[in-house]
């Protein structure tokens, strides 16, 4: 059987209302807050930092922040552990969002202080919002010190992988939402072989929704087994 690629470009892009808050209803509620505000009251420039173990969601939330932003005509200045050659400060920007950073190599903390200062700072105009995530508490992290106490001194959300019950109720609302027909054997195949990070889990959907459909097929295990075989 071959192994399934995480990336399948079929689901649709994040955003805050498909993220299943289950444990996390605290952390998403204080991000609709910054992004949609409350009775007039504007984002504030106090830092968020989201941290938490591999499938609790924090990058998915990031990128629904940076698309919602996005959709209101704002420019986000992003970074991750894979950002090679991080780019200048922009004033244009409406926010600061580091992803991974407790991944960062020196380089890539250097930037961050700089982005974070000028961010934070009333000189350079209106202060933006910093969110950030990664996977220790603040405490933990390995990061040189300036940058990591700046990091912690705001608002702390720690995020809590979902249940399996909890991932079985996304997978089924996430079915209706398609107009699928998941039986329970398919889930429970599902839940048993793949990961226990729900995008990877709705990409596997998606992939298996569109076989389906391609090969005029109901959606069952022996056809789950020959997309895996054969995509």
């Amino acid at each position: 059987m071959k192994q399934m690629a995480l990336d399948l470009g079929l689901a649709p892009g994040p955003g805050l209302h498909r993220f299943f808050a289950g444990p996390n209803e605290a952390a998403l509620r204080h991000l609709r807050l910054q992004i949609e505000g409350d009775g007039g009251v504007h984002r504030s420039p106090v830092p968020t930092y989201l941290w938490g173990e591999t499938a609790s969601g924090k990058t998915y939330l990031l990128r629904a922040v940076r698309e919602a932003l996005r959709e209101q005509g704002g420019i986000v200045g992003w970074m991750d552990a894979s950002t090679r050659f991080p780019v200048a400060f922009d004033e244009r920007w409406a926010a600061v969002i580091l992803d991974e950073v407790d991944l960062y190599n020196p380089a890539q903390q250097a930037a961050a202080f700089n982005w974070f200062v000028n961010a934070t700072s009333p000189a350079t105009g209106a202060q933006r919002w910093v969110l950030a995530a990664g996977t220790v508490p603040p405490y933990d992290m390995k990061l040189r010190e300036d940058l990591r106490s700046r990091v912690g001194w705001g608002e702390v959300y720690q995020l809590h992988v979902l249940d399996e019950e909890q991932r079985r109720s996304v997978l089924k609302r996430e079915a209706q939402t398609r107009g699928l027909a998941l039986p329970d054997d398919v889930m429970d195949f599902m839940l048993r072989r793949f990961s226990r990070d729900l995008g990877s889990l709705v990409q596997l959907l998606d992939h298996l929704d569109d076989f389906a459909l391609r090969n005029k097929r109901a959606i069952t295990i022996p056809l789950l087994k020959n997309m895996l075989e054969t995509e």
